[in-house]
């Protein structure tokens, strides 16, 4: 009897030994194909840092990158094509996974893209785009949408006359291009305003002080400015308030939603602002470029709705 225990003892201890052998195995070889994640290293090429607006979307790009294990190299063109093209270049030979764009020039810098688009890396645009080349997402505001809001208020306030200013942008960007074109769509309905100045203020505060302070000069008799940006809205801002012609002429712009820009149209310092969601922009950029790479299928999450039931009484 004990040695047919013995006999069954050994038996089992064997199958075990067997059971044991066969799982750690089983288990070492889905340990060895279940695949690692990649990092992936994004390039972010920025048309300037000088500018808060575009330190906004440096910041939440940032964010969203270290959110999902992404390494962010971040480029500053100082509004230069060339120095883009460059760095577009250089970060291509870094064999780079993905390039996030906010081209300083809708023509110039498609040589580049097209460069990218040859080298199988995909390319996201974030706040403006080019006129050629690929990209897998392009994420903005609606620039000409945009644009036409600011110049109705324009009409409305003036009620259909008067003379107004527009501040342009850095010339050849998507973003000028674009709000200008809703701009002069209204104003071309509205035979009564007459744009007695259009001059670029380079998307900067210090170009918009010192293009307004010739206006002011020139046409005495200015009642609104259009603003492309909030940085050139401020600048003239600061120009129109220096000449006491605060009560006389108003300002409109495309803004980006910022404390300090909010702080000036509840202080009645500018009159309109559309605003924009920089942080947004490139928040949803940098999560397209991943979920791209990591699945092969661009994900762009849609806002969620919530219906909530009124509160017992």
């Amino acid at each position: 009897m004990i040695e047919k225990q013995k006999g069954c003892l050994a038996i089992t201890m064997a199958i075990t030994a067997l059971v044991l052998t066969v799982w750690t195995g089983s288990a070492r070889a889905q340990t060895e194909t279940i695949p690692v994640a990649k990092h992936y290293t994004f390039g972010m090429l920025l048309s300037t840092l000088n500018n808060p607006y575009f330190v906004s979307i440096k910041k939440a790009a940032q964010s969203e990158a270290k959110n999902l294990g992404v390494s962010l190299l971040i480029e500053d063109a100082n509004n230069s094509s060339a120095t883009q093209t460059n760095q577009i270049n250089t970060l291509l030979a870094r064999k780079v996974d993905a390039l996030l764009v906010n081209p300083t020039n809708a023509k110039s810098l498609i040589p580049a893209i097209r460069k990218a688009n040859a080298a199988h890396v995909p390319v996201v645009f974030i706040d403006r785009k080019t006129d050629g080349g690929k990209a897998i997402a392009y994420f903005a505001s609606d620039n000409v949408a945009a644009g036409a809001l600011a110049c109705k208020y324009i009409v409305n306030r003036l009620h259909g006359k008067g003379n107004v200013a527009i501040l342009l942008g850095i010339p050849g960007a998507s973003a000028t291009n674009e709000r200008s074109v809703g701009c002069d769509r209204v104003f071309a309905r509205n035979k009564g305003i007459k744009i007695v100045a259009r001059q670029t203020a380079k998307f900067s505060r210090q170009d918009g002080l010192t293009v307004m302070r010739d206006i002011l000069i020139a046409h005495p008799t200015l009642n609104a400015v259009y603003a492309e940006n909030g940085q050139m809205a401020i600048g003239a801002m600061h120009a129109i308030e220096a000449a006491g012609k605060q009560k006389d002429v108003f300002i409109t712009m495309i803004g980006s939603g910022s404390a300090e820009q909010t702080d000036l149209i509840r202080e009645g310092h500018i009159a309109l602002s559309v605003a924009q969601q920089p942080g947004v922009m490139a928040a949803m950029g940098v999560e397209a470029a991943y979920n791209k790479l990591a699945s092969g299928m661009l994900f762009v999450p849609v806002p969620l709705k919530i219906d909530q039931a009124p509160k017992a009484r």
